[in-house]
């Protein structure tokens, strides 16, 4: 007498189950073709953050294009073959619904050329390779170093580290002062900067480093008078010399 109603129970749900099985596979396929819809195709690339490169070069080195579905768009591989340009050092790839694509760089700047042979090799402060040019540039000129290594998007290799390590500590330094050193001559005694042609800062590395602060007053006298020729000798704890007579 009791199983009766305990078999239409059981009966009852089962029923109730497969209905929400059958709802719930009705709205898998409903959601599926709402995301797949042309409502999600992208119709825009955005660029943030460039400054080396234009919008349409940092689409065109991500292979970005528009008419993709949003989410069958793989942000991971556009975000890689950015970062495989030597120019851009950190990378993010975002969706912004319903159909944009946000691409935020962050570009490594030239900051200095290395000479080699009759060419030059560009880097940034961090010491990366950026490229290779025949055309001397606007920048700080390195000397005075063996490159063994000038594969853009890989650090610099020298057989002279620690003067690669004290040029790339000057440079910063330089940012960070109302300084400029057109070219720089590194040895492990001695930085030999121009400031002109005929002016040119020496001393240890140490020494110049650790008085930028000095230096920048010294120059900011010498501009004031007019003195474009000489030689200015840095030494330790704010110690400055100047010979006019160019060594």
């Amino acid at each position: 007498m009791k199983t009766e109603p305990l078999r239409k129970k059981k009966k009852r749900r089962k029923k109730r189950y497969l209905l929400k099985f059958f709802i719930l596979v009705l709205l898998v396929i409903a959601g599926y073709q709402f995301l797949t819809s042309s409502i999600f195709d992208v119709t825009k690339l955005v660029v943030e953050n460039n400054n080396h490169y234009t919008k349409e070069q940092i689409i065109s080195i991500a292979n970005a294009k528009t008419g993709e579905n949003i989410f069958r768009l793989s942000t991971s591989e556009l975000r890689d073959k950015l970062l495989k340009d030597p120019y851009i050092k950190s990378a993010k790839v975002s969706r912004k619904l319903p159909d944009q694509i946000v691409l935020t760089v962050e570009e490594r700047k030239e900051e200095a050329a290395v000479t080699y042979g009759n060419s030059y090799i560009l880097i940034d402060l961090d010491g990366m390779v950026l490229r290779k040019t025949d055309a001397e540039p606007a920048l700080p000129l390195l000397v005075g170093m063996t490159l063994t290594n000038i594969e853009p998007g890989t650090p610099l290799k020298v057989e002279e580290n620690a003067i690669l390590t004290d040029s790339l500590k000057l440079l910063k330094q330089m940012g960070n002062h109302d300084i400029y050193f057109k070219k720089i001559e590194v040895s492990p005694v001695i930085i030999k900067a121009y400031i002109y042609d005929n002016l040119t800062c020496q001393g240890t590395p140490e020494s110049i480093i650790e008085n930028m602060d000095y230096l920048e007053e010294v120059l900011y006298d010498l501009y004031s008078q007019g003195i474009e020729r000489g030689v200015i000798k840095v030494g330790t704890d704010g110690y400055f010399s100047f010979n006019p007579l160019v060594e």
